[in-house]
Order: structure tokens, then sequence, then C-alpha cells
């Protein structure tokens, strides 16, 4: 019976049946949660010491997922008979079905092994005991997931010994090195070192296409045709880039080197454009006055694609904005004879000093100061890049100088 209620216990056995059923004893423990309206009636029915087997512990609750969905559907009565009187008492029950447990030390007899484990152990234990479902699954998980994650780590160390044996540390040095070049390829335009004209360094056909090229003839109209008081509106409106303003003050007599220069500016004018967007949300986020062929070179060649809230969306990432910068200084170079103001560029594109340098130093270009042009910001030591043959020679990453220190 339970200490001053007249519930009474009634225990069965999921793997036998009881020899001496007298002689056994059992200790209760309940919930201190109180107040809980469901905790406080939660129940462990565990065999007490001296009543164990030799082999086996016993433990039996009312509240874990094993106790059978009938139980709470019916209710359980014991009755005592009292034998010289042939009355018999009825007690309200609960019935506990009793699994031998595997586990080593539940009710543990020197509780120095209890008090030696960490709050998180401890923790574990009464969420095993007296946590819900949902934090019985959560511990679950963490459990599999903290296996999961050693086994990996072994392999992957394990992985990267082998490696390593293998291949040696200058090798992978030398692996990685050549994967930075190959790196950097991918956002640099294509470079033709054996070229014989600087033109042919950076091709005209590798930035523009044909198709595209020819695409370009109905919207740069309007930059062939266009009149001193047209420019001096447009830069004080700020509608087009520095560099573009500029260079439209220059625009060849000739015909068709007219309209060259006009297409070359307008798409220049519009890439610039396009690296000041961060994520593109519109189909055609130049406006409908851009050709589709362009609208699609830009979404394909200068954006990434990224997955955010449900939808994949693209993304102008900082790769992406020197890809697009590269590309920029190529046609810039066509433009302007293969010598163009990185300063210039660099003001439009909104990039550091720094950064635009390095850009140029990686197409192969040598850079030297000038002053700049006068009514431009900064008109003073502007940074010039030229493009001329041989190219000179590529130095080493700082990345790969410090790997080679560290080696």
């Amino acid at each position: 019976a339970l200490t001053g209620s007249p519930r009474r216990l009634a225990v069965q056995f999921s793997n036998g049946r009881l020899r001496r059923p007298g002689s056994l004893r059992f200790a209760v423990y309940r919930n201190r949660d109180a107040a809980h309206p469901r905790r406080k009636h939660r129940r462990i029915l565990v065999r007490a010491r001296q009543a164990e087997t030799e082999r086996l512990s016993y433990v039996g609750d009312n509240f874990s997922s094993g106790v059978m969905a009938s139980d709470a559907l019916c209710r359980y009565f014991v009755g005592v008979l009292d034998k010289d009187s042939g009355q018999m008492e009825v007690y309200n029950a609960e019935i506990f079905n009793m699994q031998p447990l595997l586990a080593d030390n539940l009710i543990p007899d020197d509780m120095k092994d209890y008090q030696n484990r960490s709050f998180r152990e401890k923790m574990d234990l009464c969420i095993e005991a007296f946590g819900t479902s949902k934090q019985k699954r959560a511990l679950n998980s963490r459990r599999m997931n903290a296996v999961g994650s050693d086994t990996l780590n072994t392999a992957v160390t394990k992985a990267a010994a082998d490696i390593i044996d293998a291949k040696g540390v200058a090798a992978l040095i030398q692996d990685v090195a050549q994967d930075d070049v190959q790196n950097v390829s991918t956002i640099l335009p294509l470079c033709n070192e054996d070229a014989d004209k600087p033109e042919d360094v950076y091709k005209f056909e590798d930035i523009l296409s044909p198709a595209e090229y020819e695409a370009l003839q109905a919207p740069a109209a309007a930059f062939v045709n266009i009149t001193a008081e047209e420019i001096a509106k447009k830069t004080e409106d700020k509608s087009h880039c520095s560099f573009v303003l500029e260079e439209l003050k220059f625009l060849p007599t000739d015909e068709k080197s007219r309209d060259h220069k006009a297409r070359c500016l307008w798409f220049l004018d519009t890439l610039i454009k396009f690296s000041y967007l961060k994520v593109i949300k519109k189909k055609y986020p130049m406006g409908p006055e851009c050709p589709h062929i362009i609208s699609r070179k830009l979404m394909k060649n200068f954006t990434s694609l990224t997955y955010n809230n449900g939808s994949v969306q693209n993304l102008i990432s900082a790769s992406m904005k020197t890809k697009i910068t590269a590309y920029v200084i190529a046609l810039a170079l066509h433009i302007n004879n293969f010598q163009t103001d990185l300063t210039v560029l660099q003001n439009d594109m909104k990039l550091q000093e720094s950064r635009m340098t390095d850009i140029a130093r990686a197409m192969r270009l040598k850079i030297s100061k000038v002053k700049g042009l006068l009514g431009l910001e900064n008109d003073h030591n502007h940074k010039l890049g030229t493009l001329s043959l041989p190219l000179p020679v590529q130095k080493a990453s700082g990345n790969q100088q410090k790997r080679k220190k560290m080696n």
C-alpha cells in the first residue's frame, strides 16, 4: 500500500510467475511535481535490493510508452479478505507490468558514481525516467548525432592521414596552389598568354558573342546620335557611370567605329549598374530596353544560385562582383586601346583601390600612377592599367607565400 493512501499496487511480471511472492519487497518513487495535473500521478516501481533475483533487476512505471493503452480505459481493484470475519475490503489499485532491466546500476548503492556524473548526464537520467515523449526523442536524437559526429571525425582524420602519407606535404601544397589558379581562371576572362597582339590576350568574342553584339545595336543607338547637350544633361543627372559619360565626349566620327564604341559603352554601363544589385528578384532586372539575350547573359554568367525561404534566387556574391569587375576592365581596355584609368572604374564599381589593383594585376596589367582627368573625383594620383606584351610574370598570391613559410 502507498503510505497515506488507500490505493493499492498490483504487480505482474512480463517473463514468468513468482514461486514465493510473499518474500518480495518493492520501492515506489513518485514525481515531485505535485502541482502538475499529470506528473503528480507518475510512479516508478522497482524491486527492493534484498528481494532481487540473482540475475535480473525489474522496474515498472505507469507513464512510459510501454504502458498498455487498455490500462487507461479500465479500473483495477484489489480485494483484501479477512479470513476470520469472512468479509472483504475493496481498494482502488494500479497495475504495474514489471520489465527486466538490463542496464547496470539504475539505483547504485554507492552514490559516489552518481555524484561524479556531469550535470548533462544527470539531466539525461532524469529525462529517461520522468521526461516527456518529446524530450526522450530529443535525447535519443542527440545521442545518435553525437555518435555520428564522432564517427565522421574519425573517418575524416584517418582519410586525411592516409592522403598525407600517400602524397606527401609538398605535393599537397602544389595541388592547393593549382586549385587557386583554377579558381581564378573561372572568374577572370579567358587569357591567351601566347597572343601576338594585345587585342588577342582577352579576345573581344570572349566578352561579347556575335549574337550578343548584334543585339546591342538597338539600345546603343541613343549613344550613337547623342549630342553635347545631352551628355551634359546626363552628367548632371548622373544617369550613367563616369567612365561612360567621359568616353561619350570622344566618340569617333567614323560611322562604324562610332557604332562599335557606343555598343561597348552601353554594355559596360549595364554591367556596372548590374553589379549594384544584391538579390535578383525580377526576370529582366535591367528593364525592358535591355535585350533578352543580354539579360540571360547577365543572369547566367554573373550571378550565383542560392536557396532562401523555400525558393531559388539569383545572388550577386563577392566572387561574382569580382568577375563583373574583371570583364569591365577587359572591355574598357578594348575601348581605350588597351590602356585605361583604373581609378575611374574603381569609383564607378564602388570598390576599394586595393581590390581594383589586385584584380588588374591578376589580369596581368602593368599599373602606373598618372594625374587623373580634371573635373572627376580624386583627379590626382590615378592608377593607369596597361595591357602590353610580353605579359608580366604572375606572382604567387599572399596565401601561397604563407603556405610556403608554414612548410
